[in-house]
């Protein structure tokens, strides 16, 4: 069981899909949690769940974009636990898919509020207490971030922007570990909007592709992914800060194989 002293973990986006998976681990791991959403339910369904994986947790309901959010959860940890080890900056959203002539200006805001601000905010606001336990940064990005995709132009910059905002921070803040990570093409509701608003703004091809990634059952799990995001939260290497990651790397496949795994049975 979690003592007072076990690490403790900062989550956004954490009320399903990769943040919810990665929170879980991270719970089976011996860790503590801080869940970050807007959905009230769905928090509560992935606490009970990180509970139930022996972990602790507690979670606020927030908007991401909200810096007082950011203070909160942080300030949350400090009192409740005493200390803060990890940040995965893992809320996203894809949205809009539109060709860039065709994008709404407020819904190309708001990708970048989600995508790019919001790490800045929740990693300036936890820098003091990760200073303190030397601890680690982690942003969930996409090959997006390097890989020009139609219809998605909001989000490629964005993730572009905040694969470079992890190197500036390693350079600055050499006590504490940042990476970003590219963590596959992962089952959540981002894919499931791909493939039904897709046809909207991309290449009849490119949503082909994706279509077959679901039928042919290649799409990565949401735990597999999860629990790679967890480890580096913990033990990622602090030789890689400023990197940009593939999941597939082998370092990491190894270094996460049975990081956070459900227990075996009797």
């Amino acid at each position: 069981m979690p003592s007072r002293s076990s690490p403790v973990v900062i989550v956004t986006g954490a009320s399903r899909g990769l943040g919810a998976a990665a929170a879980i681990c991270l719970g089976r791991a011996g860790a503590t949690v801080i869940l970050v959403a807007r959905g009230r339910a769905e928090l509560v369904r992935t606490a009970r769940q990180v509970r139930a994986a022996k972990g602790r947790a507690a979670f606020q309901t927030a908007d991401v974009t909200d810096p007082r959010a950011a203070a909160a959860a942080v300030a949350l940890a400090r009192r409740r636990f005493g200390r803060l080890d990890g940040l995965i900056n893992n809320a996203g959203v894809l949205a809009p898919i539109a060709r860039l002539a065709d994008a709404d200006s407020r819904a190309w805001r708001r990708n970048l509020e989600v995508n790019l601000l919001a790490p800045f905010l929740w990693s300036r606001a936890a820098l003091p207490l990760l200073r303190e336990s030397r601890g680690r940064i982690v942003a969930v990005s996409s090959g997006a971030a390097v890989k020009a995709v139609e219809g998605w132009s909001a989000y490629c910059a964005a993730k572009a922007a905040v694969t470079h905002l992890t190197r500036v921070l390693a350079a600055e803040e050499p006590e504490v570990t940042s990476l970003a990570l590219r963590p596959g093409v992962v089952d959540t509701a981002m894919q499931t909007l791909i493939r039904s608003k897709g046809p909207d703004g991309m290449r009849a091809a490119q949503v082909a592709y994706f279509q077959g990634l679901k039928a042919e059952g290649r799409l990565r799990s949401p735990e597999a992914s999860g629990r790679v995001l967890a480890w580096l939260a913990l033990q990622a290497p602090r030789e890689w800060s400023g990197a940009f990651l593939d999941i597939d790397d082998p370092r990491i496949l190894a270094g996460a194989a049975h990081f956070g795994a459900p227990a075996a049975g009797p």
